[in-house]
């Protein structure tokens, strides 16, 4: 990747040909290491120039000639997942990573390359989930959830745990740890599993970030604190009762710690993991234990296709909540040129729950 600086600039507004759609960006999240991505300390691959962008939340200005549901005027989530027409197994994220093959570079360098932190983009039709402005926004006095557009930017945060608990098929009734939980995404993921019917051990280091997460559904949620001794963890993860599944969502710093041997030690007979984390390098796992309790290991880079729907489904029908009543809450609100304030906003936000966004 050839670094540049970021800075404002100009461009012309696209305009929509087939199989696209122009947006206009109401709002946009900004991930809590946007400034790692962008100033080049992630090493995250894309091409230059690049108009940077995430998931976003925007309205429908124009489509293609080939829309048939999406018209101008309709609320929409559009996904930074981005996959190829002819390869479904091709994938890039809009304004942030090439993927990892020849052919997601050719992708990510061709008409979707600019994305969302922009006042208008142009998105591929497939990433645009149209949502129930009435229902999600409208107050509760007429049957509404009463929530803000800045709120609905979240669903970028729970679309990546989703993908990988459904990946695994977790039932309502199981129980799930999920580890560490005390981040962005881990927190977000204790909430998704709560939505989906499960019960939840949620683990980290961060005992105070622990007390909010018990807090979102004491019934539901059990706490467990980090030692880093395996004996002691394992112990403490399955006191709660038997584990069906583990998702992992594990920052680049933990390819030493011990947690991930923990938690997959803990779970019953044909338990199931889920690697959603950003661990660069190998770890360790209890091979012997994996074969003799029959465990499945999975991978899963974010959400797939089919499952957005059922995502936006949860939250229209308030079984999955935003906002406040959800546990988190939006820290601040930027304009583009404040980028650089905004990054450095969004790095310090790095708790359960909170939420920093562009609305340009």
């Amino acid at each position: 990747m050839t670094s540049e600086p970021l800075h404002l600039r100009t461009i012309p507004t696209p305009t929509p040909g087939p199989g696209s759609a122009i947006i206009r960006v109401l709002a946009v999240p900004i991930l809590t290491y946007a400034r790692e991505i962008y100033n080049g300390s992630r090493n995250y691959p894309y091409p230059t120039p690049l108009v940077p962008g995430a998931s976003a939340i925007g309205r429908v200005v124009a489509v293609g000639n080939d829309a048939v549901m999406l018209r101008a005027g309709d609320l929409v989530y559009a996904d930074c997942c981005v996959r190829g027409r002819d390869d479904r197994d091709t994938i890039f994220l809009g304004g942030l990573h090439q993927g990892f093959t020849d052919s997601s570079h050719k992708l990510m360098g061709g008409e979707f390359r600019d994305f969302t932190f922009a006042e208008y983009a142009r998105v591929p039709l497939e990433v645009c989930s149209r949502l129930d402005e009435g229902r999600l926004l409208g107050s509760p006095e007429r049957g509404g959830l009463g929530l803000t557009v800045e709120d609905l930017t979240w669903m970028m945060g729970l679309s990546v745990p989703f993908g990988g608990l459904t990946d695994i098929n977790l039932k309502t009734g199981e129980r799930v740890i999920i580890a560490p939980a005390t981040g962005g995404f881990g927190g977000s993921a204790v909430k998704v599993a709560l939505a989906m019917g499960a019960f939840v051990v949620a683990m980290g280091r961060d005992q105070e970030a622990l007390k909010k997460l018990k807090a979102l559904n004491p019934e539901k949620v059990d706490t467990v604190q980090m030692t880093g001794d395996m004996e002691t963890d394992i112990a403490a993860l399955k006191q709660f009762g038997p584990v069906d599944a583990y998702y992992d969502v594990s920052p680049a710093a933990a390819i030493n710690s011990t947690h991930i041997r923990s938690c997959i030690q803990a779970l019953a007979y044909g338990g199931r993991v889920s690697f959603m984390g950003g661990i660069k390098g190998d770890v360790l796992v209890p091979y012997t234990f994996i074969m003799h309790f029959d465990i499945s290991l999975k991978g899963k880079w974010m959400l797939a296709p089919k499952d957005a729907g059922r995502l936006i489904r949860l939250i229209e029908g308030g079984i999955l909540t935003l906002g406040e009543k959800g546990g988190s809450r939006v820290v601040a609100t930027y304009g583009l040129k404040d980028w650089k304030e905004a990054f450095d906003t969004a790095a310090a936000a790095n708790r359960v729950g909170d939420l920093t966004v562009f609305k340009p």
